[in-house]
Formats: C-alpha cells, sequence, structure tokens
C-alpha cells in the first residue's frame, strides 16, 4: 500500500520487512491503515529515482502528509481545481500479528485465519506463466500473499496458492503456483500472519473536491456530522 511506503518506516520499494508492517498498523490503532483506493500503489518510494519515480518524489509525492495518505481531486484540476488530503478515509487497523513457518503450521495457520505474507525468492518467476514452480531459491527478495493450497491431479505435487502484487497481466491473473512441502523458493522461512481489528464498512462521505472533509487551518476537521449518520 502506497499508505505504508509513505510513512511506514518498514522499508521501501528496495525491501523491508512483512512483521514491520504489521507492527506499524498495529501502532496506528483505531487510525488504521488507508484502503487502496484512498491513495493508490504507483510502486515508488520516496528514495526512488527508477522511471517516473524521480520526478513523483520530486514533487514530494513520498512524503508523509495527508495528501498522501488519503487524497481526493476535484474535476478539472488543470483548470483550477485541486488535490487535498483527507481528514477522514476508509481504513483497517491491526489486533494481533505474528511469525510462522514450516508448511504445516503455515498450513495451519491459513486454515484457521486466513491469508499470510511470506518472503520469496522472485528472480525464478519473473517469467512465469504457468505450471508449479520447484526451484530452491538463493535468497528472499520479494513479500507476497499465500491464500491457500491444493494439489496437482497429473503429478500429484501439491503446491501454494500464491497472490501476487504485479498486476493481474502476470501469471495467472496474478497468481503463481509453488510447490508446497520442500521450501521450494524459500516460502515456507519467513511468513507473517495478522488479524484484523476494526475496519471501515459505513465511511463518512466525502464531497468530491473534498471540501467538506479537508482540515481547517487549525489542524481540525471542516467537515460536517450528520448525527443521523453512522461514521467511521
Amino acid at each position: 500500500m502506497q499508505h505504508v511506503l509513505n510513512c511506514g518506516n518498514a522499508g521501501s520499494c528496495h525491501g523491508g520487512s512483512g512483521a514491520a508492517v504489521y507492527q506499524w498498523i498495529k501502532s496506528l490503532g483505531e487510525t488504521g491503515v488507508a484502503y487502496d483506493t484512498n491513495n493508490p500503489y504507483v510502486a515508488c518510494s520516496k528514495e526512488s529515482t527508477d522511471g517516473f519515480c524521480g520526478p513523483w518524489t520530486q514533487e514530494g509525492n513520498g512524503d508523509c502528509k495527508p495528501e498522501n495518505v488519503a487524497r481526493t481531486c476535484s474535476t478539472f484540476e488543470q483548470m483550477g481545481g485541486k488535490c487535498v488530503g483527507l481528514d477522514h478515509y476508509p481504513n483497517a487497523s491491526i489486533a494481533e500479528f505474528g511469525s510462522v513457518q514450516g508448511a504445516d503450521n503455515m498450513a495451519k495457520e491459513i486454515f484457521a485465519r486466513g491469508p499470510i505474507a511470506c518472503g520469496i525468492d522472485a528472480a525464478p518467476i519473473l517469467n512465469y506463466t504457468s505450471g508449479i514452480a520447484t526451484g530452491k531459491g538463493a535468497g528472499i527478495d520479494h513479500i507476497i500473499s499465500i491464500i491457500g493450497w491444493n494439489k496437482d491431479a497429473d503429478s500429484g505435487k501439491s503446491y501454494w496458492i500464491v497472490r501476487n502484487s504485479w498486476g493481474e497481466f502476470y501469471g495467472d491473473l496474478g497468481y503463481v503456483y509453488v510447490e508446497k512441502g520442500n521450501n521450494a523458493l524459500m516460502l515456507e522461512e519467513m511468513c507473517n500472519w495478522a488479524t484484523p481489528a476494526a475496519f471501515t464498512t459505513d465511511n463518512f462521505p466525502c464531497d468530491e473536491g473534498g471540501e467538506n472533509c479537508e482540515p481547517g487551518p487549525d489542524g481540525r476537521s471542516a467537515r460536517y456530522v450528520d448525527p443521523g449518520r453512522k461514521h467511521m
């Protein structure tokens, strides 16, 4: 999430720690981490210089400030509109987090509480198109999510169902399958789990230009409050 890169101090586009991300989100308490739609992921962090990230960084887009946590831009920004940070935004918080390793323990955790985040050697799967990845790997350099496991009917091999972060153009609509039980691609060495606490299901409705959700000059909210509506 871009909110994490901009504010989390848990890593950058060039490396980080899954456990540190969960620890940071938990430290936010009820404020929580912003949903992706508040500030879409652009694969840049403030030290990035590759591609469009250089100009993006120079404009201050990687700094931790309200508009880089959750923002909205009014229509026709180029004709006088503006982008503003929101003082209230849809978010999620963490109740507990921890680590797990080994195929059996990982499967138990997924079965009990859902997907886990794991380190992986991404080099062998850069050009993945189909099948089950089985290479041993040389070093962890990427984090993915494991959502479950299955068994291939033809080969009899068990495999992890891995959700990558490179987009739906990659692999099987964004997924890659990695052999389960032999630490293929070092996938079974460094995993983390987290359980959700509060998360937004009924948001405060902000105007398209953010006028009713923009922090005032004194730092206090400029938004109106409708006492008849539930808020975050």
